[in-house]
């Protein structure tokens, strides 16, 4: 070790040993409550949008007619084994369940899945899914190349610590933001490398 570099380590030494630091203490308690009321869903749609997805508004009773609009006539649509019928009333749907789930081919050659979520966070447009109702195993989402999600108005809160206040730590989360894609080639924007090249948000008041 130089000399110049040891006279500057005992020095640091000295100053830390003359003065110890206090600890800090981080505050973990931050954004947990709603900042105002329901998450905001213009916000959220905002933000949704921003990353090149597209956000339908509707009301309750406009689920099926929605989603049918959203796909070709006569596509095959994947959906969990608890999805409610009435979203995807007069599609062809390849269900998926336990007893017999969808190989990788199967869910490779469908035109969309259509799940719900866990809930959705307006300052980051992320939609989080957490294999729970209506949302069906990981790979339904990772697979086909269009996501159709139905989000309720009330599903929404503001923001990310908010998110992981209502979340359970122990389920198997997966947080979507847009479509998949990547920028690691030259700088360009890719869609669907590592899931849906589509993203299709179902916003429905409640």
């Amino acid at each position: 070790m130089t000399t110049s570099r040891r006279v500057v380590l005992d020095r640091i030494r000295a100053a830390l040993a003359a003065a110890p630091a206090d600890p800090v203490e981080v505050p973990r308690d931050y954004d947990r409550a709603p900042v105002r009321g329901p998450g905001d869903t213009d916000r959220f749609t905002e933000a949704v949008c921003e990353y090149r997805a597209q956000v339908l508004r509707i009301k309750p009773g406009d689920i099926a007619a929605t989603v049918a609009g959203l796909i070709p006539s006569g596509a095959h649509v994947v959906a969990p084994p608890d999805l409610p019928a009435d979203w995807v009333g007069g599609l062809a749907v390849l269900a998926d369940s336990p007893e017999n789930p969808l190989g990788v081919s199967e869910l490779d050659r469908a035109d969309a899945v259509v799940t719900g979520c866990a809930l959705g966070i307006a300052t980051t447009g992320t939609i989080v899914l957490d294999a729970g109702p209506t949302q069906g195993r990981r790979a339904l989402t990772l697979i086909p190349d269009h996501h159709i999600c139905v989000v309720f108005a009330d599903q929404i809160v503001d923001t990310v610590p908010q998110a992981f206040a209502a979340l359970d730590p122990l389920r198997p989360l997966t947080f979507i933001s847009g479509p998949s894609a990547t920028s690691d080639i030259e700088l360009d924007r890719v869609e669907g490398v590592h899931g849906p090249r589509t993203l299709d948000v179902v916003l429905v008041r409640r």
